[in-house]
């Protein structure tokens, strides 16, 4: 079995993989105060039915390099296995088309890959976290780039904390774009906002690869976005996770 971890800047997200198949997940909330014995008993849950020795390899990729040497220290202390960091030099499957590929996140490689041999090319990638990631993947593989923008949480805290009248507010579609009150008002300019920035910027890309390309959402908001969005082709929570299971089989043999 080979262990998963996606360290955001949010959260970790974990996944224990047999072959291709996730048997188990959890996500877990990044903090730099946490040590590697707390990590660790958070995760035991993901081991229900699993003997650590079956752990035969552990994969990392990071946004958050704080939490960095805590998970890596974490998995060699309890499972005595040297992970395999996502980085400069590491086979990922797609040919980087960036300026300079060490500028590009982790998570959107291991996203793009994860979409790329799941639903072919082109694709794009719509990673719905704490900043809002859209990922050009060409039909040979190449990896694009793609815009960066705000993050829905991050906005919405943002616009409360800045404005000092306007309150915190819950993250759900109201029923129409125009309303009578303040907190169904802000609801409306930010989610329906947001999802017409996620169209529009679809569309452009599109255009850009030539016109047709597969929409792949992920990320925590996602869910919550396709309610409205019309241009998404699938919603995979799980496609970072799957991205690296990937990348660890065309590295390790």
């Amino acid at each position: 079995m080979i262990l998963v971890f996606d360290i955001g800047n949010t959260n970790i997200k974990a996944g224990l993989f047999e072959g291709n198949i996730l048997k188990q997940s959890m996500r877990l909330t990044s903090s730099k105060s946490k040590t590697g014995d707390e990590y660790w008993l958070l995760l035991k849950e993901i081991f229900t039915g699993v003997s650590t020795s079956d752990i035969k390899g552990v994969i990392i990729s990071s946004v958050n390099p704080a939490i960095n040497y805590t998970v890596e220290h974490m998995v060699k202390h309890y499972l005595g296995v040297l992970p395999l960091v996502v980085g400069s030099g590491i086979k990922c499957g797609l040919n980087i088309k960036y300026d300079n590929p060490k500028e590009v996140g982790a998570d959107r490689i291991v996203g793009s890959v994860a979409a790329y041999y799941t639903y072919g090319g082109p694709c794009i990638v719509v990673d719905c976290g704490t900043a809002t990631t859209f990922n050009a993947i060409s039909e040979k593989g190449e990896f694009l780039g793609g815009p960066i923008s705000f993050g829905l949480k991050n906005a919405t805290e943002a616009l409360s904390s800045s404005a000092a009248k306007l309150p915190n507010i819950e993250l759900s579609f109201p029923q129409k774009v125009i309303n009578k009150n303040t907190i169904a008002n802000m609801q409306s300019g930010i989610l329906y906002g947001y999802v017409g920035l996620i169209d529009y910027l679809i569309q452009k890309i599109k255009a850009e690869l030539g016109g047709q390309a597969k929409v792949i959402a992920t990320g925590g908001i996602s869910n919550l976005v396709e309610r409205e969005s019309k241009l998404f082709d699938a919603v995979d929570r799980t496609l970072t996770l799957r991205g690296l299971n990937i990348i660890y089989g065309l590295n390790v043999k």
